[in-house]
This record gives C-alpha cells, structure tokens and sequence, in this order.
C-alpha cells in the first residue's frame, strides 16, 4: 500500500476518524500532521465510542506506530488526559508507538487566555466560532518565533525564558486591552512543568521514524483535521482554522518530502455541515435540515455545538478537487438520507447573476450567492446492514455515480453506518 493522505473534504466534521481507523490496520503508521484539539475524531468500535483530539485515530490498532508531527499544535494537558483516557481502556499508548515531533509547537495557558479574551470582545456578528482552546495564539507565536515547542521541555531555562518573552506582550493586552488578571511566569512555568516529565518520553525524531519505515517497505498514513474549505488560505476566510488543511501540507507538517505521499482520499459527506459562523450557501433551516441534524448525530466531539446542516454542495467539492485532487473520495453517512422522498444537490451558484462553479475567494461575496439545485428521488430502505455497493437501493447508487460525476473521482468506500464495520470498500 502507498503512503497516503486523508483528509476533510467539506467545512470539517467529514468522517474522517472513521476512515482513519479503518485503515490503521493496513499501514505502519497514522502521522497527524496539522491542527490541534479544536478538532475531534469519534470512531465507533463493535459499539464502542472513542473520541480523540489529538492522537491519531491509529491508536486503535495493535501495533500501529502514532505520530504527533511539527505541523500540529499540541495542548500537553489535553494529550496527557487523553493518555489516560485510552489507558483506562487497555489501549497501549506507551512511548514505543506514540511520538512527538521535537517540533511541535505546544498550547500554553496563556493562549487559551487570549483566545477567550479576544472572542468575547468581538460584535456577534465579528466572532468566526473559536473554540477557544488557544490554536490561533499559538500558530501566533510560532510566527513571531516566541513558541514553546515540545523539544524545549528537556530545557528548563529556555522553557523559563520563552514564557517571560511571551508574558511580556500577553500581559498587557490582559491588563490594558482585555482588562483580566496579568499572568504569572513562576506559575505557568511550574504548571508547565509539572507534566514534563510526563511528556518527554514521547518526544521522538519522527522524521527519523518514518524513513525508517520507508526503508522497510512499510506505508504510513497522514491523517488531517478540519476540512478544506476551513483552510487558512484557501478556506472562507476569516471563518477558518488556523492552519493548513489542504492534503499537500501534509509533507510540511510531517517533515517528509511530498513526493512520498502517492495517494490523496478525500472525506466527503452525504449532506454538507458547518460548525460555527461563516457562509453556507445550502444551509437548511427547516425540518429536513432538523431531520438531518438529529439522524446524523451532528453535534460537535470536541465542542458539543450543534452543526449546522444542508445539501450536499458540488461547487465545494469542486474546490477541492482543483486544490487537493484527490485520487479517491470515501463517502459517509449516506445512511443518513435514507427516509427522505427528494434529496437535492448544489450544482452551481448565481451571484449577481453570473454563474458560478466554485465558490468566490471573498467569504463576504459567498455569503450573497444563490445556490442552483438538481434533484434526485430518495430512498425509504434502512442500509446500515449492506455489505457491497450492489446490495444498495437504485435510488442510493444513483446518488453516488451522480456525486461522482460531479467530483470527479470514484467513491473508493462508502459507509453505511457509524460503526467500523459499515463500510463498503470497492
């Protein structure tokens, strides 16, 4: 098998934790290589629910090596919970298999602080939907070359003299801007500090591990969070995350060269969801938008916001395809549409009255474009038990070929339900 990518197709919230998992078991290593915890991958195994943040999805699988790669912005308090969250499960997540790219890039408190700060002082209409869990203060930092990166904790003093450096400028936006409490270096470097230890062992050369790997002949997969269309550059900015979505960061954010990574799958829903604010051409505000919300469970693993639903979108996917081309799709919760008589897709956009196949580059034009619909009949049959592409209702199949035109490439899975094992591979 090839080294592969997958990543989020949409606005995020695609499924991808399920693929992931799916394939951990066919690659040597799963590498996230972008994003922090503002993201979360829920997988479901014989029944059971895993939600993760941070670790790769991998972790599932006996033997699979787990990367935590320079790209990824990493909360120490959020990485050790999850440790020990997936302990208490007898899930191995020993420092043999788990690593931590001496790169990254960690969350410190005082990023949180600021990025809590700085939303609550935004007009509604100015928040873009933060999940305040410091992201953004730390890709921040990381520009500006004032970051903590994981590689530090070995050093004390510098770990010292980063966080005074930092306080410096935090602390009076705190006091001046803000008006909240200063923060104290002694404190958060103790804070820091007291988990260090901890942290450390997992502290590895992950470039090194993974030319190891290719030595061998082994595959690794690289594993993306948020979506396309959430990407700092080519996302409906502001409203985006704040890195790089695109499959092609992958080799950055891992610190491989991009002419190892041969195949790109592309996550993609059956209806189309959005988390926070920012335009969404297809957003249903009626019960059909309600039906979808409920049936598909579509509220947030990391936040618990309710997502925002509507109708499959074309033009977003055409996007992608320009910017990631894909060499496959997988496409999930097609179980969810099952009960609906019309299921509508968005073929193209009218703004101003000119047509459009892919969305604007200014998010304020995109919030103004009308979508232009087909529509195809529904289904009435449950799926969630078919076990190829055959065993599907006519009406199933014919959505897919058509999301395949559309899109461009064929549908290499298509899942039928939440669990691992509701999946059709073709």
């Amino acid at each position: 098998m090839a080294n592969m990518t997958v990543f989020g197709a949409q606005w995020g919230d695609e499924g991808k934790g399920k693929i992931v998992d799916l394939l951990g078991s066919e690659v040597a290593c799963v590498v996230r290589y972008q994003g922090g915890n503002n993201a979360g991958h829920t997988v479901i195994v014989n029944g059971e629910k895993h939600v993760l943040h941070v670790i790769p999805s991998g972790i599932l699988h006996d033997g699979t090596f787990c990367i935590i790669g320079n790209g990824v912005v990493l909360d120490p308090f959020v990485f050790l919970e999850e440790l020990a969250s997936l302990k208490a499960k007898h899930i191995d997540t020993s420092p043999k298999r788990l690593f931590v790219s001496p790169k990254t890039q960690l969350i410190m408190p005082y990023h949180k602080a600021l990025d809590a700060a700085r939303e609550s002082m935004k007009s509604a209409d100015g928040k873009i939907g933060t999940t305040g869990r410091g992201i953004g203060p730390c890709y921040e930092d990381k520009m500006a070359r004032i970051g903590v990166r994981a590689g530090d904790l070995k050093d004390k003093e510098l770990v010292r003299r980063k966080i005074e450096t930092a306080l410096i400028e935090k602390n009076a936006l705190f006091k001046n801007l803000y008006h909240i409490e200063e923060m104290d270096t002694d404190k958060v470097y103790q804070e820091v500090m007291a988990i260090a230890e901890e942290l450390v062992p997992y502290i590895q050369d992950t470039t090194a591990i993974f030319y190891e790997l290719q030595k061998q002949g082994k595959s690794c997969l690289f594993e993306g969070a948020q979506g396309v269309m959430l990407d700092i550059d080519h996302g409906t900015y502001p409203f985006v995350t704040s890195s790089n979505t695109i499959c092609s960061n992958a080799s950055v954010g891992a610190g491989v060269p991009a002419e190892y990574i041969k195949e790109h799958i592309a996550i993609v829903k059956a209806y189309t969801t959005r988390v926070g604010t920012g335009p969404f051409p297809t957003e249903l505000f009626d019960e059909t938008g309600r039906y979808l919300q409920q049936k598909g469970g579509e509220f947030g693993a990391t936040t618990g916001r309710t997502r925002r639903c509507g109708w499959f979108d074309a033009c977003v996917l055409r996007e992608c395809y320009r910017i990631c081309k894909p060499t496959t799709f997988a496409l999930t919760k097609l179980d969810v549409l099952g009960g609906l008589d019309e299921i509508k897709i968005c073929v193209g956009y009218v703004l101003n009255g000119e047509k459009l196949e892919t969305p604007p580059s200014s998010a304020f034009e995109y919030a103004n474009v009308e979508p232009v619909y087909e529509s195809m009949a529904g289904w009435k049959e449950d799926i969630s038990s078919c076990l190829t592409f055959e065993d599907l209702p006519e009406n199933a199949k014919k959505y897919v070929a058509r999301l395949e035109e559309l899109i461009g490439v064929k549908a290499g899975f298509v899942s039928v339900g939440p669990d691992r094992n509701q999946t059709i591979r073709r």
